[in-house]
């Protein structure tokens, strides 16, 4: 299989995650147009487990390193298929909050503040689960991302964007519980991989593609339940039913679908590069998806247009302590 032999390699695969994971909205919003999106949902996790399923018989598969995806499958201990699988239970959940925040609230509020919030508690956990890198420059990194997110949601607060108050509120609140959840996910999947040797892993660990083609069956399977409950049970607007994702157009459903494989592409990519950057590293640079997300935001999709001085400053502000702190991130790694 293929596996990533140097740090630096690992830290460009890591910026590769961010920018895919600051970028699938953008799908949602294209779908947004004519679709909801409970139902661009479901072409999205389509996207993820097909892409699982095509790089676990290439890129899994090839190669005299590691185990080849069916040997490595076929070994694996029960409770750790349960760990990955558990994994996709948690990020669909928290995936399908975020998503509706998008709806709501825009890619430049919904990332910065739920994907942000999932980035610091997210290495907290990561990090003390399996210690590796500079915790002081990890941590202050950290530290100014959290002001970045803070940066974010003032000029948030401050924008104009014609959304009534109290739907807002709830895109704002959506957020922040999809943060909360999202900060779990990654050390379930870990977790289930022997970090520390790709080469020739543990038996009964899986391998980073295994771990992503269980993790990915977890939120195709969740889904029945969650996004079914969502379209009974709309944060806003009428409920949608299967019968109008079934009368959707062929190009509709490849726009969800190709959102899907751009995150799951981020999202491999993370794992394959936890192996020499280390889980806490991995899982933070990907996090920074924020500023990716908010520079769609507000340069192409025009999100904070009706927005004064201060707020351009604030996104100023926000945009130089991401910098910072990923910067400080990609540090700690390398000591």
């Amino acid at each position: 299989m293929f596996i990533i032999e140097n740090y630096s390699v690992a830290i460009l695969f890591c910026f590769i995650t961010m920018l895919c994971w600051g970028s699938w909205g953008n799908t949602q919003k294209l779908a947004g147009k004519t679709w909801r999106y409970e139902l661009f949902y479901w072409d999205y996790t389509v996207g993820i487990l097909l892409f699982a399923v095509i790089m676990a018989f290439t890129l899994g598969s090839m190669g005299s390193l590691g185990r080849n995806f069916i040997a490595d499958i076929r070994q694996v201990e029960s409770s750790n298929i349960l760990s990955a699988f558990t994994g996709g239970i948690i990020f669909n959940a928290s995936n399908i909050l975020l998503a509706a925040s998008v709806s709501i609230a825009g890619m430049a509020v919904a990332f910065p503040l739920g994907v942000g919030l999932a980035l610091v508690l997210g290495v907290f956990i990561n990090y003390f689960s399996t210690p590796k890198g500079d915790p002081v420059l990890l941590f202050i990194g950290v530290a100014l991302i959290v002001i970045a997110i803070i940066c974010n949601g003032i000029a948030s607060g401050k924008n104009k964007n014609g959304e009534t108050n109290k739907n807002a509120k709830k895109g704002i609140l959506l957020a922040a519980v999809a943060g909360v959840l999202m900060s779990f996910f990654y050390r379930f999947v870990a977790s289930s991989m022997d970090l520390d040797n790709f080469e020739y892993p543990a038996r009964g660990l899986a391998t980073p593609y295994t771990a992503f083609f269980i993790f990915s069956t977890g939120i195709f399977v969740s889904n029945f339940l969650f996004n079914t409950f969502v379209m009974k049970k709309p944060f806003v607007g009428e409920k949608v039913t299967y019968k109008q994702y079934f009368s959707g157009n062929f190009s509709t459903h490849l726009v969800g679908i190709f959102g899907g494989c751009v995150w799951a592409l981020g999202t491999l990519f993370s794992y394959i590069a936890a192996g020499k950057a280390g889980a806490p590293v991995s899982y933070a640079l990907g996090q920074g998806a924020p500023m990716i997300a908010a520079i769609w935001g507000i340069f192409i999709w025009k999100e904070f247009a009706k927005g004064d001085k201060s707020v351009n400053k604030l996104l100023m502000v926000m945009f130089l302590f991401f910098i910072a702190g990923l910067s400080l991130i990609v540090l700690s790694g390398g000591n």
